[in-house]
């Protein structure tokens, strides 16, 4: 409710409008995100390795 900018259930009901397609899209943007932020993470600078992370990049 509060992304699509309604701020009472009844408001809400009247412009929720919801389909498959647009639920998959939506998963899959998020999903995207969550993947991109993950893969930033896991990426360390090499002054900043721990030993076994260096070890493993030999």
């Amino acid at each position: 409710m509060f992304r699509a900018g309604q701020f009472s259930e009844p408001a809400a009901l009247i412009y929720q409008h919801s389909n498959l397609e647009r639920q998959r899209e939506m998963a899959d943007g998020i999903d995207a995100r969550v993947r991109a932020e993950r893969e930033k993470a896991a990426i360390v600078p090499d002054d900043q390795a721990s030993g076994t992370e260096r070890a493993r990049d030999a």
